[in-house]
């Protein structure tokens, strides 16, 4: 045996040197749960969950769990139940750093000691384990820098952000940079145990003292785990702090979505490093707009003096490439120019970096909040439900982004749940924005599910409830979940709502009664986000 695999920075590595083994952290990205939807609980987090899948897929028998969390007893109860380890331990470790914490985690490695011993028949190399203890790493600043903090993020997640920002990345999550003060000679267990201990942590296990943001952080991208609510706490400490910070949560497996891509981009436009330089050329006075979204696709031409000269709104359909180049050239058509009069081209939205259409992307986000201010400089608060998500943005009195929060994975909400409920209704959209005005009994739509709602909806018309009444209830259901993100946003008036759903005119009055504000909103609503890239693209 000369591989022990771990999962946590409070592990002994350098115990395990002085046996002649490698600790090997598990970085698990699995594709799927096959293996632990089976054999663990369903509401286990997803880092967990991917130890098992590891565990699995790579034959893993020797490994070191801590108790940190009721996720690794779990999965020390069900990896001992099931029999096939060859080495198996649960290390206890204390919630804080006192004398008395030092002697009973001096305790706890010594117990790993004599298991190791027992299994091995070696002794262990107190040589060995000050050399690995000279060698720990101790990593510090490296000048302004992003901090990943939180729940484990691993490997995939921080090739993801590493690959998004111009800054450097620093990885302080649970599992992330392991830090242990020298010891010297002799070789002590108590100042061994006390240096492990002594770690800055973003650990939620522990009670001591909270690290601090260390020097040069320019922000901080805060990781949580599906169903783990340990680093809420943190999370809410970090938000005092002043510091830009996004939160984002994920279940560790592989997939990585296009809210997840546009989270971290939008946030590096504005604290991680700042926007692309977009080299306009031609001198011709015009330039363009794309905004390649999940529903419909967008074009806006602009002239030297920001007029819009041309436009075009279309359904993306299944190719984002085909359906961007067709809104640029309608959009051109409606201008009366060419492809070649184009000083710039900027794309944004989910289809941005793949439709190979622009000289420089930038997120809907930034770009929302660019054209939303342009259209009114007195915005505070853009809301942007589109056709996959919905987006709050608050703005700054210069149109910049100051925080942004967007729904979680679920179509509840968006364009995509008004347009299937539409379907149900077998009506158009247009026809749904005018009937929703002419309710007269009030209607609960209770479920957060798209499907759920919609077998809601059937009922409801088995019911013979007038249709009317049916879509103010929808309405009021998407206006609750987007004032619900409101509040997360600390959004504040002058509001004013872009994307296609706001030319729904049931739902914007809905959503205007539960803000008890006025919403403002642009013909131009539903081309915001191509009107701010074309802006970014002219310069201004």
């Amino acid at each position: 045996m000369d591989k022990i695999y771990t999962m946590c920075k409070y592990t002994p590595n350098e115990l395990l040197a002085g046996f002649g083994m490698e600790a090997v952290r598990l970085d698990p990205v699995p594709q799927n749960f096959d293996c632990a939807d089976t054999c663990l609980h369903p509401n286990l987090c997803g880092y967990g969950k991917a130890v098992m899948e590891a565990i699995e897929a790579e034959q893993i028998r020797c490994l070191i769990l801590v108790d940190c969390c009721d996720v690794c007893r779990r999965l020390f109860d069900v990896l001992s139940e099931r029999g096939n380890m060859d080495f198996l331990f649960l290390l206890g470790l204390p919630h804080k750093n006192g004398p008395a914490e030092i002697h009973l985690f001096e305790g706890e490695l010594n117990r790993l000691i004599h298991a190791i011993e027992n299994l091995t028949g070696h002794s262990m190399d107190e040589e060995a384990v000050l050399q690995a203890w000279d060698h720990a790493d101790a990593s510090k600043n490296i000048g302004k820098h992003i901090t990943v903090r939180g729940a484990h993020g691993g490997r995939a997640l921080m090739e993801m952000i590493r690959e998004r920002y111009t800054l450097p990345v620093q990885d302080e999550t649970c599992t992330g940079n392991r830090r242990l003060e020298k010891g010297g000679k002799p070789f002590s267990m108590a100042r061994y145990a006390s240096a492990l201990l002594e770690q800055d942590s973003a650990c939620m296990r522990m009670q001591f003292k909270r690290k601090r943001l260390q020097e040069n952080c320019e922000g901080i991208i805060f990781h949580t785990v599906k169903f783990c609510d340990y680093y809420g706490f943190e999370y809410r400490y970090l938000k005092e702090e002043n510091m830009p910070i996004l939160k984002i949560e994920t279940d560790c497996t592989a997939g990585s979505s296009g809210q997840m891509k546009t989270r971290l981009d939008a946030f590096a436009e504005t604290a991680g490093g700042g926007l692309r330089h977009i080299n306009s050329g031609g001198g011709h006075g015009y330039v363009a707009g794309v905004d390649s979204g999940s529903a419909s696709t967008d074009a806006v031409i602009l002239n030297k003096n920001a007029e819009i000269v041309g436009s075009a709104v279309l359904p993306t359909g299944a190719g984002a490439a085909a359906g961007a180049g067709r809104a640029l050239q309608m959009a051109l058509q409606d201008a009366g120019l060419t492809r070649g009069q184009l000083d710039a081209v900027v794309t944004t939205g989910y289809g941005r970096e793949t439709i190979g259409l622009g000289d420089s992307s930038i997120t809907e986000i930034t770009c929302h909040a660019h054209g939303a201010h342009f259209l009114f400089p007195e915005a505070r608060t853009v809301i942007d439900i589109g056709g996959q998500d919905s987006k709050v943005i608050r703005l700054d009195a210069d149109g910049h982004v100051e925080n942004f929060v967007m729904n979680d994975k679920c179509a509840a909400g968006t364009g995509r749940f008004l347009d299937l409920m539409a379907k149900t209704l077998e009506i158009s959209l247009d026809e749904m924005s005018e009937m929703g005005l002419k309710w007269q009994k009030e209607v609960v739509i209770s479920s957060m599910c798209t499907v759920f709602a919609e077998s809601e909806v059937v009922s409801l018309i088995a019911n013979n409830t007038a249709p009317a009444d049916i879509i103010h209830g929808l309405n009021l259901s998407v206006a609750s979940k987007t004032a619900s993100l409101v509040k997360r946003a600390g959004g504040e008036p002058a509001f004013v709502m872009t994307g296609g759903v706001a030319k729904n005119k049931g739902v914007v009055h809905a959503l205007e009664e539960k803000l008890d504000t006025h919403i403002q909103i642009s013909e131009y609503a539903q081309l915001c986000g191509a009107l701010g890239a074309a802006l970014f693209a002219l310069g201004k």
